[in-house]
């Protein structure tokens, strides 16, 4: 069963290319539960949470970029709350190929957490805005 949906009207901020961004990182998500729930190896957590933090990573700068070429005045804001789950995810994945950390479900349930609180609470502020500028 999966760790989180992403569904249009809980989710979708109406700006395509991040509702996209948005559903691969739900995917790559859900697919990293499974593999720490299921016992994986630590090879293939660490590539999955990997590509998982390197997508996210993208994903901000995707954003963030819209937002700035567009003046959005919640920027700061919101670019604060991604440097801010940037610096636990890079630390949690340095400490993991350490081997000082183990990732468990409570990892990715605080990812789940994030998400379900940042994206209808902040990233949704951005739509109409972005939408105004002809951005979709």
């Amino acid at each position: 069963m999966a760790l989180i949906t992403w569904t249009k009207e809980q989710f979708g901020t109406n700006v395509s290319t991040h509702d996209q961004e948005h559903q691969t990182i739900f995917q790559m998500l859900n697919n990293l539960h499974d593999t720490v729930a299921g016992g994986g190896d630590r090879a293939a957590i660490g590539a999955q949470l990997d590509g998982l933090i390197g997508f996210v990573a993208k994903h901000f700068q995707s954003e963030e970029t819209n937002m700035q070429e567009f003046d959005y005045p919640g920027y700061a804001a919101h670019k604060k709350e991604h440097d801010d789950l940037v610096a636990v995810c890079l630390d949690v994945q340095k400490k993991f190929h350490a081997g000082q950390v183990e990732l468990t479900g409570d990892t990715t349930a605080f990812v789940k957490d994030w998400l379900v609180k940042h994206i209808p609470n902040v990233d949704k502020g951005y739509g109409p805005f972005l939408n105004s500028k002809g951005v979709n």
